[in-house]
């Protein structure tokens, strides 16, 4: 008597221990984008916060530190200042404007943060040759010293912003409004406001204590 031959079928035939595959997600719980963009944010904060550490220490250690305001123009920066915060209220306005598909309030209030990023860095950087000018350069003391490496470094962001602002502008002009540009514009928003809070906290410490 001949047996007759069967095919392996899986299904059937799996041992009884066979254990399920299960599909784990090894990804951050949050968009990839953000989680991204606060581990920067994160490592911007501690350079910051060294940057601001160490200009305190030498402050702190100088016998005589001169007063802000017999050397820089407090006013002018004070107004500056204004405009900075005054972008970031802009920014907020053109995030809602993605989130909402509204192009037009989103270029509007974007366009108007590049601008007043832009006039921001102009006037660091006429304020900037105004101290060259009068021999104010960097390595004549302790003083000018720190003053153009903390705001040097702080202008660099900035200009790097107003840059990224600028070509997402450009993008919500010529392209789609989808999920992933409203999502592009909310992590620079992010980044433009950290760069304005950092300012108000070096404004603070620089030119007015």
């Amino acid at each position: 008597m001949t047996e007759a031959i069967t095919a392996y079928d899986p299904a059937v035939d799996a041992p009884a221990h066979h254990h399920p595959v299960y599909d784990y997600d090894s990804g951050p719980p949050v968009n990839r984008g953000k989680f991204a963009i606060w581990l920067f944010l994160a490592t911007e904060v501690m350079f910051f916060t060294g940057l601001i550490g160490a200009y305190l220490v030498i402050r702190m250690g100088t016998p005589a530190w001169p007063h802000p305001g017999e050397r820089l123009a407090v006013d002018l920066t004070a107004f500056n200042t204004f405009v900075l915060i005054w972008s970031s209220f802009c920014m907020v306005k053109g995030v809602e404007g993605a989130q909402q598909r509204d192009r037009g309030k989103l270029l509007k209030w974007l366009g108007l943060t590049v601008f007043f990023g832009a006039f921001f860095v102009s006037v660091q950087v006429f304020e900037y040759f105004q101290l060259l000018h009068h021999g104010s350069v960097p390595n004549l003391d302790l003083f000018w010293s720190t003053f153009y490496v903390m705001t040097g470094f702080h202008g660099t962001h900035v200009a790097v912003g107003v840059l990224w602002l600028f070509l997402l502008w450009l993008g919500s002009l010529r392209g789609e409004m989808d999920e992933r540009r409203a999502m592009r514009i909310e992590l620079a928003g992010l980044y433009w406001h950290f760069v304005d809070l950092v300012w108000v906290l070096l404004f603070t410490i620089v030119y007015l204590m």
